[in-house]
């Protein structure tokens, strides 16, 4: 349990928008010995909190917040100029709902901005001369910097007063709202400012976890990232449950087992953005389930959509090298993976085909294949794919990228990443994430997801 105190200091702080998020915020803050003002437009969740009731249900949530408002330490008003009084922080919980179009609509955010902006032109300011203005809700990459940015641009703050801003994401369940606050898989702060993340590391320093801080947009990323994520498990779960009752397996004690793997199955080594899957196994099992599915009359979109995006991915590639100048190509990389031979439905070799189909010189460096070496489906299936791959393959990464006019990299070999930067193209297209600062420092470089 962390400690209920602020290692940094007492700090003043508004929070704006008081459901489930909010509340528990200011709830928790102020069990930490904070001075917390939740304010909301409705009276039915600011009067409840002024009578120390919590405004939503959350178990073990009423009690807390009639402990705060019994310490004098947590105030809910429909006034932002009370809030605003001296205030350190503004942590802005106010909701983003869709739109009818699937976007998310960010009226509340702008509206909440504004409030803050407009108190803090007629309130005594902090002593600091400094105020922290926080998203906490979820909304798309670039709203700090553009749609609050213009909101202080037309409010900006009296003299005297500077305004910072951040992006904070909130990781909280309904239901387990308060153990997910004092336990949270990390505190991630979005800024351009070292003043706010120094204000915020202070205000969650009672937590006991590492703030992370970041760039603006990766902090708003990462939401939509995590829920994403979250939602595919749900679907992805479901769809084996959908396809294997076919088969009277009982798909609950597969995923119990499938979830004990923390290698691969539930691990960071597939969640890193790149290029395409391949090789002798993943394609083969993938059309092997779908098979699975179409002879059993069941549909399995999230799993048939991994093959569509898959395919995107090689032809975001070609897309890619096709809107740009040049007709001479160096590879680096062949084989579906480092350190092997295997081309087998590599997607590097996919790749190569269709550029070579379009007209494009090409000039393969691997340091592994040799086609000499080659035997059985490995060798038929380059074959199919590049029956001239003797002539165009070298083992030599500096003869591959002799008069390029483009590099595309799978391969992160020294040799490989070494002739790259004694002879760098004009382009570089980096396929795997891996190849270290100095590559992604070159001029033309870039990132295939990044």
């Amino acid at each position: 349990m962390p400690r209920h105190e602020p290692v940094g200091g007492v700090m003043k702080v508004a929070v704006f928008g008081l459901g489930y998020v909010g509340s528990v915020t200011a709830a928790c803050l102020a069990a930490a010995g904070h001075e917390v003002w939740g304010v909301d437009v409705d009276t039915a969740k600011v009067e409840p909190i002024a009578q120390g009731h919590s405004p939503v249900v959350e178990p073990g949530l009423d009690d807390l917040v009639a402990a705060g408002a019994t310490s004098g330490r947590l105030h809910a008003t429909t006034d932002p100029r009370l809030a605003l009084e001296r205030a350190d922080v503004s942590l802005i919980c106010v909701g983003t709902p869709s739109t009818q179009a699937g976007s998310t609509d960010l009226t509340y955010i702008k509206r909440a901005v504004r409030d803050i902006a407009e108190a803090a032109r007629v309130v005594v300011r902090p002593e600091s001369g400094f105020h922290s203005i926080v998203i906490r809700s979820t909304v798309p990459p670039g709203t700090v910097d553009e749609v609050v940015a213009q909101v202080l641009a037309d409010v900006p703050p009296p003299e005297g007063l500077t305004f910072g801003t951040a992006m904070c994401p909130e990781f909280l369940r309904e239901g387990s709202g308060l153990a997910d606050f004092y336990e949270p898989p990390f505190v991630v702060v979005g800024t351009r400012t070292p003043k706010v993340g120094t204000a915020l590391t202070d205000l969650f320093s009672f937590l006991g976890v590492d703030v992370q801080i970041v760039d603006v947009r990766t902090a708003e990323a990462l939401k939509y990232a995590c829920n994403a994520f979250h939602a595919t498990k749900v679907s992805f779960a479901n769809e084996m449950g959908r396809i294997f009752r076919h088969f009277d397996v009982d798909s609950r004690e597969v995923m119990k087992i499938f979830v004990q793997d923390t290698s691969l199955n539930i691990s960071p080594y597939y969640l890193k953005p790149g290029f395409a899957f391949g090789g002798s196994c993943l394609p083969k099992d993938l059309r092997s389930v779908l098979h699975l599915a179409r002879i059993n009359d069941t549909e399995l979109p999230l799993l048939a959509g991994a093959l569509a995006t898959n395919e995107r991915s090689v032809r975001d590639v070609v897309d890619r090298v096709i809107a740009g100048p040049g007709r001479e190509i160096a590879l680096l990389g062949l084989s579906f993976k480092h350190a092997t031979d295997d081309l087998r439905e590599s997607p590097n070799v996919e790749l190569a085909e269709r550029l070579i189909g379009k007209g494009y010189n090409l000039r393969i460096y691997d340091a592994i294949v040799n086609p000499g070496r080659l035997v059985g489906a490995n060798l038929r299936h380059v074959t199919s794919k590049l029956p001239h791959l003797q002539r165009v393959l070298t083992d030599d990464p500096d003869a591959a990228l002799a008069g390029a006019d483009l590099a595309i990299v799978a391969a992160t070999d020294r040799p490989a990443v070494e002739a790259l930067l004694r002879t760098p193209p004009a382009r570089t297209i980096d396929l795997s994430g891996r190849l270290g600062a100095d590559v992604e420092a070159l001029p033309g470089y870039e990132g295939v997801g990044w």
